[in-house]
């Protein structure tokens, strides 16, 4: 780990922020409390293999007990007369950091928007920018009883979720989630972890933290020009479905395999997939395998796998979400408008039998429920067709351990962990067809329980953090 120690360069700013001195610097009303609150924070948001600089009061001492791959940081309790904006200039532009942390930084800004554009400069395409600022609503209470300086000090800004947010657009950020934490400063046996770990996680009270908080990404398309896809099809019992496939399938970028992972079927899948294997090639490069275990998700693991594309698709094999939605999905993730792509159901009108009304009720409540949980809006979690790059797959899986084998479907791994990376996700409304051969592989009841017990365990693993 890196602490940076350089000498600054000579002040070439115009308009530099106010020196921070000891009664401006970031004390914290609740130093014990509100520093194991930012310690929890940040070790849930910071991969243990990332690059970090962190900005602000402490940074130095609260990135020590982080366990990341290195750090720079610009404590401010260091040197806290000099402007921030001067001390960055010490920084090496060509570093590149993984994540940038601004803690408690903005409110001592004499311009947030130029700071913010001068961050860019150590950033990379796959890089996220996290944002601590005092809420607002404090504002009052804080000046009263001199947390953050002399009393009636209005030299601080305070900033509204919209001002920030505006800001971040202003610079060439997109937002991708907000939230806020520690709501009682005092600390009190039992109520203050109550508090600060659930009470603040919950709607109305989620507006009222002391701290707020913002991850954002800078825009930036795909960097290859024509990017090679690998479209994963997972078939059981599908065996009507499988040329179908290959006819209807729209040809994408600059080189393009079909990956088939036949799952046990009790008909003759298998036999068809290589049938067709056999009478497409050479017009298409089709792989054919056999999962190893049980469940959806382990056929898609095992496509991933053997996939060699730049972008991985998967396409569910009885084709409920045609083929020829695919080419909106590869324009998102080349375009930079999404980092995970996914399907949605619930927007155009369900074509007749295409969806049971109990399977639509759950769904929709099931996505409500993740939505919260996760802080992203999700219309519809359980879309199989789901598309995201190799490299933030390969991310994906190096975390899979902070989650764990808990899930069968294959859909909640890949968006928790997407979330968890702080990707951009978004959604593609798509016309939901009824079958043309076979029955779903749905047992309604079995897996909706399933579905309950997927939502507690991302409420342990997402909110009580």
């Amino acid at each position: 780990m890196s602490v940076l120690t350089k000498p600054s360069l000579p002040d070439k700013t115009t308009n530099p922020s106010p020196p921070l001195n000891s009664a401006t610097s970031s004390r914290n009303p609740s130093p014990s409390g509100e520093q194991e609150d930012l310690l929890r924070f940040l070790r849930f948001h910071l991969p243990p293999g990332a690059s970090v600089l962190a900005i602000g009061a402490g940074a130095k001492s609260l990135l020590s007990e982080i366990k990341v791959k290195q750090f720079t940081a610009v404590d401010l309790e260091e040197e806290s007369s000099r402007p921030l904006e001067e001390r960055l200039q010490s920084i090496d532009s060509k570093e590149k950091f993984d994540t940038v942390v601004l803690i408690h930084v903005l409110a001592h800004l004499r311009d947030i928007q130029n700071t913010l554009n001068q961050l860019k400069q150590w950033t990379h395409p796959d890089s996220r920018l996290i944002i601590l600022s005092r809420n607002y609503l404090w504002s009052s209470l804080i000046r009263s009883r001199d947390w953050r300086g002399p009393a009636g000090d209005r030299s601080l800004n305070w900033l509204s979720p919209y001002d920030v947010q505006c800001l971040l657009n202003l610079s060439g950020y997109e937002l991708i989630s907000q939230g806020s934490r520690f709501l009682l400063p005092a600390k009190l046996p039992l109520l203050s972890r109550f508090v600060n770990a659930f009470l603040v996680k919950l709607p109305i009270f989620n507006r009222l933290g002391l701290t707020q908080y913002y991850i954002a990404r800078t825009l930036s398309a795909f960097p290859a020009a024509k990017p090679s896809v690998s479209v994963i099809v997972p078939a059981r019992n599908e065996k009507g479905n499988i040329e179908s496939v290959l006819q209807r399938m729209p040809r994408l970028g600059g080189r393009m395999e079909i990956i088939f992972v036949e799952g046990h079927s009790r008909d003759e899948t298998y036999e068809e997939i290589l049938r067709v294997q056999k009478k497409y090639h050479p017009e298409w490069e089709i792989k054919v395998f056999k999962q190893t275990g049980e469940g959806k998700a382990n056929a898609v693991w095992k496509g991933f796998e053997e996939a060699t594309g730049d972008f991985l698709m998967i396409l569910d094999a009885d084709l409920t979400t045609p083929a020829e939605e695919l080419p909106k999905f590869y324009d998102a993730l080349l375009t930079g408008k999404g980092e995970f792509v996914m399907g949605s159901r619930l927007v155009y009108p369900l074509e007749k039998d295409s969806m049971r009304f109990l399977n639509i009720l759950g769904n929709k409540f099931f996505s409500l429920i993740l939505s919260w949980i996760l802080e992203v809006p999700i219309k519809d979690t359980l879309c199989g067709t789901k598309v995201l790059s190799r490299r933030h797959y390969q991310q994906i899986q190096a975390g899979r351990g902070f989650f764990g084998p808990f899930d069968p479907f294959g859909d909640f791994d890949l968006i928790f962990g997407a979330a968890k990376l702080h990707l951009k996700i978004v959604e593609i409304p798509i016309r939901y067809q009824a079958r043309s051969y076979g029955k779903p592989n749905i047992r309604r009841f079995y897996h909706a329980w399933l579905l309950l017990r997927t939502s507690l365990f991302a409420f342990k693993k997402f909110k009580l953090v």
